[in-house]
């Protein structure tokens, strides 16, 4: 097991021997592309890495031993196209395999990757390609796409190539075709050449809802940090098939679909569609044998309304969550249909998984668990003071006696951004929560959303939570209004159902029904119906811009 060669303990008997005694033994020098798949290409190189398969019904399967031979073939076309140690190359490649190989060249070079959605315009591109000096664009072959890279480049002057991905076009390299004539023998970079375990591994443009998106700092030693994501919450299995939802434009597919769950031993399965079907990945899911699954909310949603009933989920022993807090109704519905709990977790792009409902827990539906070892969390009020039980605060990690292995290194190019949220020895996550009496902690929102009415303070996430327990409901947005007399009042900004029309009724029969799921002073005294949220390019919800607007 691979794990014994970072892991003092791999095996826990309970949370609390975890989280006393977790820890992550990271090597003077560490670098995932050779450490990891190389080593089980060299150990055991017909060992599964990859089942790829797509809407289409196209099917692929990748070992070590082919992962290696490919990645050291994109290595060196990568490098013949002039690129070295610390170059920043963007990737937008969606769930094409390509993206494995090409990540694990960049590793193996010493490039720093910056993956990246397909929903970029030529606006977020140009501001990227400047803010990073990317110096080149690998991407899928798809109109759009190639016309938004194309509009951006005269604006971009650090960007020297492009290749595409499936096809060919003047002015890119035609990846599939250099790699095929690259050569499969890439030399280990010595010395100055090679990363170290400081060095920048990816860069990851994370969309606020204000302002421009940050650019996120991850050194070679993050992989290891998700050895908690993989091997203890997802809990995924020796040899097993793990499925996160994420395209790989996104952090959460790192989190899901590479480092930890090869360090754990699993391979990854791969899904790749335009569109989310319900029924077609319930049946990739039972069709292929995946043991263990990880998806946000939303997903789940979409499989009660299914018959889950038709499915034989024999193979699947886990099921994960996270993104959003979860609702407690779809957890049940989906437990009573399948029998399997919903394990949910948090964290954000700038950490690892924070905290969790890991094996050992019974889950709280809607708590996102415990803190998870090496993380020295807490939860603080106003003026500074760690909250009592139940109180809501702000989550903080303490950093003084040490720095989660897989925790950012800062902000890149932003010193200054970097000391706000992180300065004397604390990082600010910007995240509301309360802790109950058993330890388990709760997600009340932003701190920028949360909502102060009359002196009560209101996380929009129960309210939302509570309206979209209605049939009517289709999507909700929580915010606060001024208000002379209360300060703020609660407003919902509402998307409807199919089959449902805004009306005065419908408004009295929501507000009614929050007061009835939850505390009666949370209900939303103004209700908005409306086609669409505004919503960040990664898909939050801009709260600020409708906050704006009521101003």
């Amino acid at each position: 097991m691979l794990l014994e060669k970072y892991l003092p303990r791999v095996e826990f008997n309970s949370y609390e021997d975890f989280y006393e005694n977790f820890k992550i033994n990271v090597p003077q020098s560490f670098n995932f592309a050779y450490d990891v798949v190389d080593h089980y290409a060299e150990k055991t190189p017909d060992k599964r890495a990859i089942v790829w398969c797509d809407e289409k019904g196209d099917y692929a399967e990748f070992t070590f031993k082919q992962l290696k031979e490919y990645s050291d073939k994109a290595a060196n076309f990568l490098k013949d196209a002039g690129i070295k140690k610390g170059d920043p190359v963007m990737l937008i490649l969606k769930r094409r395999y390509e993206f494995w190989f090409l990540i694990l060249a960049l590793h193996k070079i010493g490039a720093v990757c910056i993956p990246a959605t397909h929903l970029l315009t030529k606006k977020d591109l140009v501001y990227r390609n400047n803010a990073a000096d990317i110096k080149m664009i690998i991407c899928v072959n798809e109109p759009e796409v190639i016309k938004h890279v194309e509009d951006a480049e005269p604006d971009s002057p650090s960007l020297k190539s492009k290749a595409l991905v499936g096809g060919s076009r003047d002015g890119w390299f035609d990846f599939i075709s250099e790699l095929s004539k690259a050569s499969a023998d890439f030399v280990r970079p010595i010395g100055s050449d090679a990363p170290t375990n400081e060095d920048i591994l990816l860069l990851y443009f994370t969309s606020g809802t204000t302002g421009m998106p940050k650019m996120v700092r991850h050194n070679y030693t993050y992989p290891l940090g998700h050895i908690l994501t993989a091997r203890y919450w997802q809990n995924v299995a020796e040899d097993g098939l793990h499925l996160t939802v994420a395209d790989t434009g996104w952090a959460k597919a790192v989190w899901g679909k590479i480092y930890g769950q090869w360090l754990s031993g699993a391979a990854v399965f791969v899904y790749d569609y335009d569109k989310f079907v319900p029924k077609e990945l319930l049946e990739v899911i039972t069709k292929y044998g995946v043991t263990s699954f990880c998806a946000p909310p939303t997903i789940y949603r979409f499989f009660i309304k299914e018959d889950l009933s038709k499915y034989d989920f024999s193979k699947l022993k886990y099921c994960a969550v996270a993104g959003e807090p979860l609702n407690p109704e779809v957890y049940n519905q989906f437990y009573n249909a399948t029998g399997l709990k919903l394990m949910e977790g948090y964290g954000q792009t700038e950490l690892t998984v924070t905290a969790a409902t890991y094996p050992w827990m019974e889950p709280k539906p809607g708590s996102m668990g415990k803190p998870s070892p090496g993380y020295d969390l807490d939860i603080i009020n106003e003026d500074g003071s760690s909250c009592e039980v139940g109180e809501e605060g702000q989550i903080i990690l303490r950093t003084t006696k040490r720095k989660p292995v897989g925790m950012f290194d800062g902000y890149y190019r932003d010193s200054a951004l970097t000391s706000k949220v992180w300065h004397d020895d604390i990082y600010y996550t910007g995240d509301m929560a309360w802790r109950d009496e058993d330890g388990y902690l709760w997600f009340v929102g932003r701190a920028d959303d949360v909502i102060k009415s009359s002196g009560y303070r209101i996380g929009p996430f129960e309210v939302e939570s509570a309206l979209l327990e209605h049939p009517a409901v289709l999507e909700c947005a929580i915010t606060a209004v001024p208000d002379t007399d209360r300060g703020q009042i609660v407003k919902a900004t509402i998307v409807l159902a199919k089959n449902y029309n805004p009306s005065e009724e419908l408004v009295v029969e929501l507000q009614n029904h929050v007061k009835k799921v939850t505390a009666p002073y949370k209900y939303p005294r103004i209700i908005e119906f409306v086609k669409e949220l505004p919503k960040t390019i990664s898909g939050k919800i801009r709260r600020v811009e409708i906050r704006d607007n009521d101003k």
